[in-house]
């Protein structure tokens, strides 16, 4: 991930066509070492394809990947008690609260 990372932010600078120096230039600025094999792998899977047309391409696949939401089911009407919806009202509170702590670090960087 990191040398595709890498690669879009070499394209983002200005080369239309990164090569490994760049990649490792980039790499090398936040102190990561280049493994030349995945790096060249990389180079070859990208080289002579416009990257907008690559990321377009995985967007359309990701389309199809379900999301994994949950699926909530409306209560039927007049199932529901009168004092249920401030409890409701709670536990959506705890939960934001909790995941904006969650979401903070996540325990790593875009380069780890």
């Amino acid at each position: 991930m990191r040398y595709v990372a890498a690669y879009l932010l070499a394209v983002l600078g200005g080369k239309t066509s990164p090569s490994s120096k760049d990649i490792k230039d980039i790499l090398g600025s936040v102190g990561i070492e280049a493994d030349d094999e995945r790096l060249n792998k990389v180079i070859s899977e990208l080289n002579g394809k416009d990257v907008n047309e690559v990321m377009n391409a995985g967007l359309s696949k990701l389309a199809s990947v379900p999301a994994g939401g949950v699926v909530v089911a409306a209560p039927a009407a007049g199932a529901a008690a009168p004092g249920a919806a401030p409890a409701a009202e709670e536990k959506k509170e705890e939960k934001k609260e909790e995941s904006e702590e969650s979401d903070e670090d996540m325990g790593f960087g875009l380069f780890d």
